[in-house]
């Protein structure tokens, strides 16, 4: 393209013509001001000069006025106006009448108001009797031979003098008798004007070539020569040239500016240094960025691209985009390159292909434009984020997610997802529609409390905010049941949300089993007491048949017993029939199934109660019993006749291991003795069986509490009581373990705790 710019003027021509044109219009000035001074000088003394003519005239001609001698005046004015510059005297009267003139043609001719002499005072009416210096000239047309003449005005007055009878008599109220007219020629004055005219033009041409010349010499020296100088030096600094110093002695401010166009080239350079650092850092940033970055144009084509994308996908300068990419033919459906082209803006999208090594690639691409100096869009950015590593381990998140999930559902226990602060169900598996006959979709978003009894919703709540066990609780079934559950609560993390993690598990019907099995045990334990329980009987069966058979002689010898005898015969009957009914009530309860509900248990009160069918079997066998209870002790939340049957159990084991020492061991002086104490430890009620019996080898010590486990002959032992008895303590939160006697045999050891419970809910219902 054709440079259409028009010629520059250079920097010298400027100034000459910027300073040449200032000086001539400074110097024309000058002169124009000073030609125009003396002309007005000039004039004003030509004015003064003829109105001093004609106050001269006025005084030489007032005494012939006086005397009215128009001779006198006549011979004034000829003799006047003979001098050179005077070209007309004339006096006009009121009447305007030339009276008196030095060109006698003139004398008698009237002139009329129009006339110039006259209308410098008629222009206004009335006609004024006083007017300036200035408004009394006038200049007249030149005439053939190009003269200029000037005329000036000058009233005759009327003076006191006029109006006397010696002379010629005026009236009083006139002001103005006349006027006198001198005319002057300008000739000499004009030729003096030119004279000083040209002398200042001449002057002013010769100021202005002089001080041109002076000022362009001064140019070229001082201004032209360091500006080529500088000039070179600056296209130096522009091809890269910084390390040579400019050298400019001209004048002050050229050296200054040489000196700024050095430290100039020196900051240049360093900031090109810079920049060639920044350049290469950021080039080496464009290569090692851990993303593939290309450049297209409009057309798709790559203009540029860096080392990461060469390596992923073997480009070569030119191709396509979408080929380069994933060796397509045409255009990709969703182009972010397009968009940005299109609106200017930054836009994203996920892409998949293949490497150069034909291995699946993901990646994420993000587009933004490159602009020119105008704004335009010339080019596009687009930066391409590996994620094939995510997307894998994504891919196999779902697949785990989907496994845990199918194991999660497949869990034979109900399984849910409860919010840790409401206990709402966020979630639950299928085994749901198993154990509670309910849909997982009828839960969700329902309270997970919502599935125990509503009078043991509020103690329940506690428990599983504290993330605690719990055994035996009951639940509703769909169809109305109850169910009994044991519920593990753990704290969990559940799509970024704290919860809690409910497991449970359907114990009705072991429940129903260890019912059974608890019965049995118990019907054995009473097979074990039978004799026992028979001499229990039989001792006031025997008192009843004494007191009978002392009625009975009585009768026979028909003697009558004394009121005294009856009354304690009748005593003594009542009492022993009391005491029977009491052992087989006490017997039938104990064999009856228990009703699975906690409530306060005093302790004491229920090892009393286990003793009293066991008083006098131990008094029989010559066993004797320590007492040692503690009277304070605080209540446990128990079921008393499940509690009684431990106690039961380990009172007949005591008994029996006494007995086989003293089978074993006859001679042996040791008494046949039970302890039973109670006391507080902290916040633990504890409770110790310790007899005198064999005693627990420490071989099998830790063995005594699993099922079928007994030391007993056969047909002496079932081997469940212990075992039971071990469930029992531990549904009730408690624990029993054995230890060595003092007394040489074995010591039982429950440790319960008087909290657990005690919200009078079942939180163990068997």
């Amino acid at each position: 393209m054709k440079d259409t710019q028009p010629p520059r003027t250079s920097l010298i021509t400027s100034l000459i013509l910027a300073v040449g044109i200032t000086l001539l219009v400074c110097i024309a000035a000058w002169a124009f001001f000073s030609i125009r001074y003396q002309k007005q000088r000039m004039m004003g003394e030509i004015l003064m000069q003829t109105e001093r003519l004609s106050n001269t005239i006025k005084l030489g001609t007032h005494y012939a006025m006086m005397l009215n001698s128009g001779e006198d005046i006549d011979r004034i004015i000829r003799n006047i106006s003979r001098q050179k510059e005077i070209e007309f005297i004339r006096i006009y009267n009121k009447e305007g009448l030339v009276r008196f003139s030095n060109r006698e043609t003139e004398i008698g001719r009237r002139t009329t108001i129009d006339s110039e002499a006259c209308r410098i005072c008629h222009r206004q009416e009335p006609p004024p009797t006083e007017l300036p210096l200035k408004t009394r000239v006038r200049m007249l047309p030149t005439d053939a031979s190009g003269r200029r003449m000037m005329g000036l005005i000058t009233p005759i007055m009327n003076e006191p003098g006029c109006t006397g009878s010696s002379c010629h008599v005026h009236p009083s109220d006139i002001r103005v008798l006349g006027l006198l007219d001198v005319v002057v020629s300008l000739n000499e004055t004009d030729a003096e004007i030119g004279v000083v005219q040209n002398g200042i033009i001449g002057l002013a041409v010769l100021i202005f070539l002089f001080t041109s010349v002076m000022i362009g010499l001064f140019i070229l020296r001082f201004v032209n020569q360091p500006i080529k100088k500088l000039i070179h030096e600056t296209r130096r600094i522009a091809k890269g040239d910084y390390s040579h110093t400019i050298d400019a002695e001209e004048s002050y401010e050229m050296e200054q500016l040489a000196e700024a166009i050095t430290d100039m080239a020196q900051q240049i350079a360093g900031k090109q240094d810079e920049l060639n650092k920044q350049k290469d850092r950021f080039r080496q940033l464009f290569e090692q960025v851990p993303c593939a970055i290309t450049v297209q144009d409009r057309n798709y084509r790559l203009i540029e691209y860096n080392q990461e994308f060469e390596d992923t996908f073997a480009p070569k300068p030119g191709d396509f985009c979408y080929y380069a990419y994933k060796g397509r033919t045409e255009k990709c459906e969703n182009c972010p390159v397009e968009k940005t082209f299109q609106d200017g803006g930054t836009h994203y999208s996920e892409e998949a292909g293949l490497t150069k090594a034909g291995e699946p690639a993901h990646w994420i691409v993000r587009t933004s434009p490159i602009r020119d100096e105008a704004g335009e869009i010339v080019a596009a950015m687009e930066m391409c984020l590996d994620i094939t590593h995510s997307r894998l381990l994504e891919d196999q998140l779902k697949e785990a997610e989907k496994k845990y999930y199918d194991i999660f559902n497949n869990i034979p226990n109900p399984v849910f997802v409860l919010d840790e602060e409401t206990l709402e169900i966020l979630d639950c598996n299928q085994s749901v529609v198993a154990v509670y006959g309910l849909e997982p979709k009828e839960l969700l978003t329902t309270s997970f409390l919502a599935l125990f009894l509503e009078e043991e919703r509020a103690g329940y709540a506690a428990q599983i905010h504290r993330g605690r066990v719990i055994n035996q609780a009951r639940h509703r079934h769909k169809d109305g049941r109850t169910i009994y559950v044991t519920i593990r609560v753990s704290p969990s993390k559940y799509r970024n949300r704290d919860v809690l993690l409910v497991t449970t598990g359907d114990i009705t019907k072991r429940l129903e089993a260890e019912q059974q099995l608890i019965q049995a045990s118990k019907m054995a334990t009473l097979g074990e007491m039978a004799s026992g329980v028979a001499h229990e009987l039989n001792q006031p069966l025997a008192v009843i048949k004494t007191a009978g058979s002392i009625l009975m002689k009585k009768l026979k010898k028909s003697v009558l017993a004394d009121d005294e005898t009856l009354r304690n015969v009748s005593e003594k009957i009542d009492a022993n029939v009391d005491r029977a009914s009491n052992i087989i009530e006490h017997m039938r309860q104990f064999s009856r199934k228990y009703d699975a509900r906690r409530e306060s248990t005093q302790i004491n009160a229920v090892i009393e109660k286990a003793f009293e069918m066991f008083d006098q079997q131990f008094k029989v066998r010559g066993i004797t019993t320590e007492w040692d209870l503690d009277p304070e002790l605080p209540a446990i939340m128990a079921e008393p006749n499940r509690l009684e049957q431990v106690f039961v159990n380990l009172f007949i084991n005591a008994r029996d291991a006494i007995e086989e020492r003293w089978e074993l061991h006859d001679d042996d002086k040791n008494g046949k003795n039970i302890r039973i104490v109670t006391y507080q430890d902290d916040d633990t009620v504890v409770v110790e069986i310790c007899d005198s019996g064999i005693g627990i080898p420490p071989a099998i010590a830790g063995k005594i509490f699993e099922p079928f486990f007994t030391t007993k002959d056969v047909g002496k032992g079932t081997g469940l009581g212990l075992s039971i008895s071990y469930g029992i303590v531990s549904e009730l939160g408690g624990e029993i373990f054995v230890k060595p006697s003092t007394e040489g045999g074995a010591c039982f050891v429950m440790r319960f705790s008087p909290k657990a419970g005690q919200n009078g809910t079942n939180n163990s219902a068997g």
